[in-house]
């Protein structure tokens, strides 16, 4: 069979799998269908021989696994892989998050920009209304205030005229369409800048939120919220950890062994999970904390420069305002990136409701009584311990 015809007929299994899922009441994403029917195939209990062809009987057991395991409603495994699945569709690096969030801004201010940079204005209404345009489009870009506002419209308007009064319109019609887009991009920063600056002067800065402040105290709490949700997994991991020892090799147990090892991994890959969303909390803190300091000095050094100056050339004083815009922006896009990992954080919580169902507090906590319950520290000390030992015994 040719690697096209293998695809068709794995698509067909998962499209299959799918539809008889929704016959009995449960919708399924494609994605999780695929990544049941990759661990049922290679699991070797289930007897299939990844070297050969499947077989129609080997595809009708196939796709009778994968069903049965996508309705088992008390299955941790099932869970967990869903986990998994959820936080490899909607994880990804830091950096790779933020291209994708400004490729999407892009995407949006697109037809205000193709408006403005196609615009063939030539009476004094038809470029009063383009410069209005410019006003809105600076406004949704900055992303400081809404070009609704009437308060936010003025203050920006003031701002684009010091920097691009009406007489600019004519030479910037002139341009070319990617100068017009660059200039607009320019004039964007130039004017956050400037409003930025009037704001720390008390003198405007409407509809601007302290992004820093709220940072400042958003990034702690998101942090306190993770550091709980990672000590509630300890707290089961390590109780599930020391039952699991205990059980093993008896002949009777009040629970169920595999279900109970099924369900530390469920918890483990929830810890795992919670530890990458939280190193991406701590790198934001730190890049919070850097640029807090930047902006400080940059905004210490604009007021230096206009500070009892009734003049001041515009190539001295452009770049500070655009680089005050630029860290701003820094700003912004840590508020999006924190909203997403709170939002990641918590998505994963409900993979966890399992553990109240059949393993509730009540049922676990006697049976860890009168066993030591110990932390992975406390492991990773006694097994560092007994190594030390060892040397200590082989070499005297």
């Amino acid at each position: 069979m040719s690697h096209t015809q293998a695809e068709s007929v794995i698509k067909n299994i998962i499209r299959e799998i799918g539809q008889e899922c929704a016959a009995k009441g449960q919708a399924v994403a494609e994605t999780l269908v695929a990544f049941v029917v990759k661990a049922v195939v290679l699991d070797p209990r289930n007897g299939f021989n990844v070297d050969r062809t499947l077989t129609k009987d080997d595809v009708q057991t196939l796709i009778k696994l994968c069903v049965d395991r996508l309705l088992d409603t008390k299955s941790f495994s099932l869970e967990t892989i869903k986990m998994q699945v959820y936080f490899d569709m909607n994880y990804t690096t830091r950096d790779e998050f933020l291209d994708e969030h400004h490729r999407v801004l892009e995407s949006r201010l697109a037809p205000v920009s193709r408006e403005i940079t196609d615009s063939r204005a030539r009476s004094a209404e038809e470029l009063e209304s383009l410069y209005r345009k410019i006003v809105s489009y600076v406004l949704l870009r900055s992303g400081l205030g809404s070009p609704t506002d009437i308060k936010v419209v003025r203050e920006a308007t003031a701002a684009l005229q010091s920097v691009f009064p009406h007489t600019e319109l004519g030479t910037f019609l002139s341009l070319v369409k990617k100068d017009k887009e660059r200039q607009l991009r320019e004039l964007t920063m130039m004017v956050t800048g400037i409003r930025l600056f009037n704001k720390d002067c008390g003198k405007g800065g409407e509809g601007i939120d302290d992004l820093p402040t709220i940072l400042k105290e958003a990034i702690p709490a998101t942090t306190k919220h993770i550091d709980s949700e990672l000590q509630s997994s300890q707290d089961i991991i390590y109780k599930y950890t020391a039952l699991i020892e205990d059980m093993d090799g008896k002949q009777q147990n009040l629970i169920n062994l595999t279900q109970l090892k099924e369900a530390l991994f469920n918890a483990r890959q929830h810890e795992v999970l919670l530890n990458i969303i939280l190193s991406n909390v701590i790198t934001s803190a730190q890049h919070l904390e850097m640029m807090d300091k930047q902006y400080g000095a940059q905004m210490e050094q604009l007021k230096a420069t206009v500070q009892s100056k009734t003049a001041i050339p515009t190539a001295q004083v452009y770049p500070l305002f655009i680089s005050l815009s630029k860290l701003w922006n820094s700003f912004q896009d840590e508020i999006v990136s924190l909203s997403v990992l709170s939002n990641m954080t918590a998505n994963l919580q409900p993979f966890l409701g399992l553990h109240e169902e059949l393993f509730p507090a009540h049922v676990i906590q006697p049976l860890v009584s009168d066993i030591t319950v110990k932390s992975d520290e406390e492991r990773i000390k006694e097994s560092t311990g007994s190594c030390t030992a060892r040397k200590w015994v082989q070499y005297t």
